[in-house]
């Protein structure tokens, strides 16, 4: 068998920093976990929360504390940090090869979708955040690690694509149909689940857009393990248009 992670994601339109922050680190007893942080707004201060909190639990991950403790210990962390002033929303998808599990941890109301060949099953989160107080849970569930399972896990702004043009991202329906027809790559599912995203919100994502997709797939392996990175440079031009869009944005809110 062989484990596919596959990330797709962008940045609030006009923003030139994503209050998305994402790691993938090693297990040390084998396996991998993704740790997914939606720091609540875009822009630079909503980063620096983000990354405060993934640093954490990666740190935490790396030496062999459970996702459960170690994202309950990223919350208490930033309640004294931050004196409770901070709220972030937690994920983190692991492949523990040890107890050979698929483990789903999340303080997050965007639920979880896993799919068993194609079927698709939804998984709630919990609607409370991180660092507003002392000894926050996370929900936590874990499946078989099986080949023909696809799990989807992604941040608010994704969910809420379209809403404010009376439509939204139906989730299964596009998992359903790709898993049914094909069998796509996980990178080809996160793509395609955050380019209709964009689409529902006219090219101009309304709100961090983050996307992870683990799949584990039946095939034969060299026991090479691959990790592939494509992060987009903008120009000098991008970079003007985006403060100037910004910046016309805020004195509309002001002249409001």
């Amino acid at each position: 068998m062989e484990i596919q992670i596959a990330v797709a994601k962008t940045t609030k339109y006009g923003s030139q920093e994503s209050g998305d922050t994402l790691e993938v680190v090693e297990r040390p007893n084998g396996g991998l976990s993704v740790v997914l942080c939606d720091g609540q707004a875009s822009g630079r201060q909503a980063k620096v929360v983000s990354s405060l909190v993934v640093h954490k639990v990666i740190s935490l991950l790396a030496e062999g504390v459970r996702d459960g403790a170690a994202a309950r210990a990223a919350s208490d962390f930033l309640y004294t940090e931050r004196n409770g002033q901070a709220a972030v929303y937690l994920s983190i998808l692991s492949a523990d090869l040890q107890t050979h599990t698929l483990v789903l941890t999340h303080n997050n109301p965007t639920p979880i979708y896993v799919a068993h060949q194609d079927q698709v099953e939804c998984i709630s989160g919990v609607d409370q955040p991180i660092g507003v107080a002392r000894n926050i849970r996370p929900a936590i569930t874990e499946i078989p690690l099986e080949a023909g399972t696809t799990v989807v896990m992604h941040t608010d702004g994704i969910s809420k694509a379209g809403s404010q043009y009376g439509r939204t991202l139906d989730i299964c329906t596009v998992l359903e149909a790709m898993l049914e027809e094909q069998d796509p790559e996980a990178q080809a599912l996160a793509d395609t689940l955050l380019s209709q995203a964009i689409r529902l919100d006219h090219g101009r994502p309304n709100d961090d857009m983050s996307v992870v997709v683990l799949r584990v797939v039946r095939r034969e392996s060299d026991q090479v393990r691959r990790l592939v990175v494509r992060l987009p440079l903008a120009t000098t031009a991008d970079y003007l248009s985006a403060l100037e869009s910004s910046s016309l944005s805020q004195n509309e809110d002001e002249g409001e």
